[in-house]
């Protein structure tokens, strides 16, 4: 029960973060477009909502481990490098004391 709310709960998130970066933000750091990446992460979001306790699917079923992969792949790669092209921070830029 409690993997399967983490799961959904990580993928909400992700898709949420998706939605607030501008879509040229997505061209900018060559990840695609953000009208696949909020699709891509709706159709996770809804997988995790239907993993959830009671639900359709098993939370280690097929469909929702692809589910929380595409999201733990957009929060571990995408999404720092929006925050990168967007100056909000991420791998590539320092902070006040300078980098790593």
């Amino acid at each position: 029960m409690v993997l399967s709310i983490a799961a959904f709960a990580m993928e909400v998130w992700a898709l949420v973060q998706a939605a607030r970066f501008r879509p040229d933000a997505y061209v900018a750091a060559g990840k695609q477009t953000k009208r696949l990446w909020v699709g891509v992460l709706s159709v996770a979001a809804v997988i995790g909502f239907l993993a959830l306790p009671g639900g359709f699917l098993s939370v280690l079923s097929f469909l929702s481990i692809l589910a929380v992969a595409a999201s733990g792949g957009f929060l571990a790669g995408v999404r720092p490098a929006l925050r990168a092209v967007q100056g909000r921070g991420g791998s590539t830029s320092s902070g006040p004391y300078g980098g790593w």
